[in-house]
């Protein structure tokens, strides 16, 4: 008996969600190439996502404490304080930088083979987070330096990371697949993400800010993140402003259910743009 295929009209829409799962090899994949990529031919290779990180503490340390003389959290030191508000910052800028144009770096296997594309972006991100974990590590580091050692409330750090993943997803979707249609935007985004560092409280505390304008400027939902972050690392001696945070979460479910449906809404014309 001979083997029968059957073409169904709407299959690869409706089984999507699973063909995700199906294709999770290719997610290792590249995932892993492109963590071995970033760092090939390079002097001092993984040791650039600690330099990053510390120069960039050292500066708004420098600037903002020294200098501004703004408040910090509590008893913390202020560079500890600033690191707390780099460490979602970081993972949120680079899954955002290196997503965008994910798509357009793997040109021909979208155009030449069929998976779910929704697969090389997440892939990037996945490459941001181990960045991340790096820099948790780095984190502990100076804790140690400065004798500030956390308590409880550094359990939930796991659930922060994956609200700063939430966070990146959606906007990260939604400049990839804009990024495809129109090339204008590889431009466009390294000015946006280095806005967006001097627009977030990262190297200061956004308690600075008048209460007047204090929901309003909660609606970065990096802002709410990075509350969470200081929360967590700083024993509580940073509050959260919890107007600020429900703003800060509807914002990242807005742009998560826009991000996800304006890139499946393009993928069909992923293959003839690229």
């Amino acid at each position: 008996m001979k083997d029968v295929i059957i073409i169904e009209a709407g299959r690869r829409e409706r089984h999507y969600w699973l063909d995700l799962w199906r294709y999770r090899e290719l997610f290792y994949v590249l995932a892993w190439r492109d963590l071995a990529v970033r760092y090939k031919q390079t002097v001092i290779g993984v040791l650039w996502a600690l330099i990053r990180p510390l120069l960039t503490m050292v500066v708004f340390t420098i600037v903002f404490g020294r200098i501004a003389k703004l408040p910090t959290e509590g008893s913390a030191p202020y560079a500890l304080m600033v690191f707390a508000g780099i460490l979602p910052w970081s993972f949120f800028s680079s899954g955002l930088s290196e997503a965008s144009n994910s798509l357009v770096n793997n040109e021909r296997l979208i155009s030449k083979v069929y998976f779910p594309r929704l697969i090389v972006p997440v892939a990037t991100l996945a490459v941001a987070f181990v960045d991340f974990l790096i820099n948790v590590a780095l984190l502990f580091a100076l804790m140690a330096w400065y004798g500030f050692l956390p308590d409880w409330r550094i359990l939930t750090l796991p659930l922060l990371g994956l609200l700063v993943f939430l966070t990146s997803i959606g906007p990260a979707l939604w400049i990839t697949s804009l990024n495809v249609r129109y090339r204008d935007f590889r431009y466009v985004i390294p000015f946006l993400v280095q806005f967006g560092l001097y627009v977030s409280p990262v190297g200061f505390s956004s308690s600075v800010v008048s209460d007047q304008w204090r929901l309003l400027y909660s609606l970065n939902p990096v802002v709410g993140v990075i509350d969470c972050f200081r929360w967590s690392i700083l024993r509580g001696q940073s509050d959260v402003y919890l107007p600020g945070l429900a703003a800060s979460l509807l914002v990242t479910a807005f742009f998560l259910w826009f991000g996800i449906r304006q890139f499946r809404k393009s993928e069909k014309s992923f293959a003839d743009l690229i």
